[in-house]
């Protein structure tokens, strides 16, 4: 019977995308979820206008379609943007 890997040692699990959406930028594909301000439990540094967004402040949670050079998964490049920056972002 195999051993279960304790989950201090397994690697993080990734944000759920159930609830996400994916669009498509000049720079590739995006998944896109929603944060509710009451589930933003900490500040975060916005990519889009390099401004905190506060806890309590909702927002998206955005990581690429697809891992990047290096990366193991996509969502370990996960960002945190303001819902209008990451509207006006190309």
């Amino acid at each position: 019977m195999a051993r279960r890997i304790s989950k201090h040692l397994a690697p993080p699990r990734p944000l759920s995308s159930s609830h996400a959406s994916a669009q498509t930028k000049a720079d590739g594909r995006w998944v896109v979820r929603t944060m509710a301000g009451g589930r933003a439990l900490k500040d975060y540094r916005c990519p889009g206008c390099d401004q905190v967004i506060g806890a309590g402040t909702a927002h998206l949670v955005v990581w690429p379609d697809q891992p990047s050079l290096g990366a193991e998964r996509a969502v370990d490049d996960r960002r945190h943007w303001h819902t209008a920056c990451w509207s006006r972002r190309p």
